[in-house]
């Protein structure tokens, strides 16, 4: 397999090449797409060396998937820099976060692809996932109940229902379906739960959504 990915700047170490460039491959044709040649192509390097760092293909997917749920959880610290004293403010912050990530990348969320792809009953790279997501959504039921929400663990539930089912529309249907429409349904839905705003920061138009952030 071609592809058009540059390498890495030389001077980065080996192994940070070979994950950086996974990363961008893994994320743009998927995990079954691209062959442990195409990565070591990529950075600059030889099967031999991605060998030396990674003991197979599944152990660089897990360390993929682990950095994708470390760039998560760098998330957490963004809204409360962006709504600091302001749990509604941080929530209705999750919520546009997301719609901006899902409009701005029709790839999708990288682990619930992940999720898709690796279809073996215990794959390792599943498990990773799974403490990813779990720990994401608990962060967020956490949240739904500092901003005061009855029932924070279904709000959070919804939230995260709501956003996978924005981003599925968005690939079957394109921008113009339900996804357009995710930051109104979600506001409603948030409101229901009985959450009142208290100002939270509206994003500037144009205003770009790192990529790194893996939502919900």
């Amino acid at each position: 397999m071609t592809t058009d990915t540059p390498h890495a700047p030389p001077r980065t170490p080996p192994r940070e090449r070979i994950v950086a460039c996974a990363q961008d491959l893994f994320h743009r044709h998927g995990i079954r797409g691209v062959g442990v040649e195409a990565i070591a192509e990529a950075a600059g390097t030889n099967k031999m060396t991605l060998y030396r760092h990674f003991d197979s293909k599944d152990d660089l997917v897990c360390e993929y998937l682990r950095r994708k749920g470390r760039n998560a959880d760098e998330l957490w610290a963004a809204l409360e820099a962006q709504s600091p004293g302001d749990p509604a403010g941080r929530l209705l912050g999750y919520l546009r976060m997301a719609a901006g990530r899902i409009e701005s990348d029709e790839r999708g969320c990288d682990l619930a692809n992940a999720a898709v792809e690796l279809t073996e009953a215990g794959h390792p790279g599943l498990r990773v996932i799974e403490d990813v997501q779990v720990r994401q959504r608990d962060r967020l039921a956490s949240l739904c109940a500092e901003a005061g929400a009855a029932e924070p663990g279904l709000l959070a539930d919804a939230i995260t229902l709501l956003i996978e089912g924005a981003r599925v529309s968005r690939r079957s249907v394109g921008a113009e379906g339900p996804s357009a429409r995710l930051v109104n349904a979600g506001e409603a839905l948030i409101a229901a739960f009985g959450v009142a705003p208290a100002g939270p920061r509206q994003a500037p138009s144009g205003e770009q959504v790192d990529s790194r952030f893996v939502i919900a």
